[in-house]
């Protein structure tokens, strides 16, 4: 809605009124029909741009404005509108107003409750994530989703849907995420439920299936053989997923987006795969330094890695000169990643007070086995300074965060 105009004084009024008098009706009416009409496409073009390159509150306006446009005047949803209430939903998730995105999604599936419009899943598939009360609900709306991927599958393969491989290949990888979604739930909130595990195999035996080379359902087939306790195969399903895009630049599609390799540096961890997750960790904060969970997670990765090189160690088993880290490097970069997490979480105002006090208990344990020490960080990797040297470098290492708050990363 525009911003309402000030109010003006009676004479402002008067004075309006007479201009208008003496130059005719006309003229303004002539200017108002020369004004050239806005186009909700260009508008849901222009919103779409500006969501993709991380402007959501510059896109809100816009699409709301297109949804204005293409609403008709009688209280039945438009079709035209089906795109642009997609669209204005989206920008709401990212502008985190839940509630309006609910609101926006069910709309459109007043007005394409079959998901016969192009991208006709994306809906459902939005609602199962957004719904209120999770469980049962997330469970059918995403199969309402996978209806209609398998559907529009169908089609292209059968050739009734002209489509490349590509598209194809995106098509079923969507169906696969949707059922190991299936599966999440499954394994959470419907774990009570007594068919739970024998329905979580049929799903992603399902993904598998359908989506042959894409990592999500390998990543979903190791999480419940965690869950089983069967963790040679987690760790195999694990390192196949993992093969299938690491060797790949960042921009390639087949690269899982982050969020899934944020899940997949948990999965690893909980395998006990601590070498790995730390790799895609440290991959991850290259390509976005500003992730407050990509360096809790190599923060507490780093630390278990440390751990377990001193318990080994302790036991008599002695590391030989130049094999592998020496614990007390790998805990100062524990630390390091941990700091870092936390001093971005209070910039961003982040909302995850377990995450919070989980690095913060994990800096606290560090501080006590560490004491004073600390690791030239100039490269050589290793060589210890005396307490002196010690003291003196942190303080260095205060003033230089202090001037430029940039983040570290101490190489594993």
């Amino acid at each position: 809605m525009g911003k309402s105009r000030p109010l003006r004084s009676s004479k402002e009024r008067r004075k309006g009124k007479s201009k208008t008098i003496l130059n005719g009706t006309q003229t303004a009416r002539s200017k108002a029909a020369s004004k050239p009409a806005v186009n909700p496409s260009t508008l849901l073009a222009q919103a779409t741009s500006l969501l993709h390159t991380g402007q959501p509150d510059d896109a809100l306006p816009l699409a709301v404005r297109a949804v204005g446009l293409l609403q008709t005047r009688s209280t039945t949803p438009s079709p035209t509108a089906l795109p642009a209430l997609n669209l204005l939903a989206e920008i709401h998730v990212e502008l985190g107003d839940i509630d309006s995105a609910r609101s926006n999604f069910l709309q459109a599936v007043d007005i394409d409750p079959d998901g016969l419009a192009p991208d006709g899943a994306e809906k459902f598939l939005w609602l199962a994530q957004l719904c209120e009360e999770g469980g049962e609900e997330s469970v059918r709306w995403f199969e309402r989703g996978a209806e209609v991927l398998r559907r529009e599958i169908g089609k292209m393969e059968d050739g009734q849907i002209g489509a490349t491989s590509l598209e194809l290949e995106e098509k079923k990888t969507k169906l696969a995420v949707a059922l190991c979604g299936v599966v999440e739930v499954y394994m959470t909130d419907l774990s009570w439920d007594p068919s739970a595990e024998s329905k979580c195999e049929t799903l992603v035996t399902e993904a598998l299936l359908t989506a042959t080379h894409s990592p999500e359902p390998l990543q979903t087939l190791a999480s419940v053989r965690i869950s089983q306790l069967r963790l040679p195969e987690a760790k195999a399903a694990l390192t196949r997923s993992m093969s299938l895009w690491q060797g790949l630049p960042p921009e390639d599609p087949h690269v899982p987006d982050f969020p899934t390799r944020i899940s997949l540096a948990r999965l690893l961890m909980e395998a006990e795969m601590e070498e790995e997750a730390i790799e895609v960790l440290e991959r991850l904060v290259s390509e976005d330094d500003g992730s407050v969970e990509a360096w809790y997670l190599g923060g507490w990765c780093l630390y278990l890695m440390g751990d377990k090189r001193r318990k080994g160690t302790g036991a008599g088993q002695e590391e030989e000169e130049g094999e592998g880290e020496h614990w007390t490097a790998l805990m100062v970069s524990s630390r390091e990643w941990l700091n870092n997490s936390l001093k971005l979480y209070h910039l961003q105002e982040y909302e995850d007070d377990r995450l919070r006090d989980h690095a913060l208990e994990l800096v606290e344990t560090l501080n006590v086995e560490l004491g004073n020490v600390a690791i030239d960080e100039e490269g050589d990797g290793g060589e210890w300074e005396d307490e002196e040297e010690d003291e003196e470098g942190e303080n260095e290492e205060e003033d230089d965060n202090q001037e430029g708050g940039d983040l570290k990363m101490n190489g594993t």
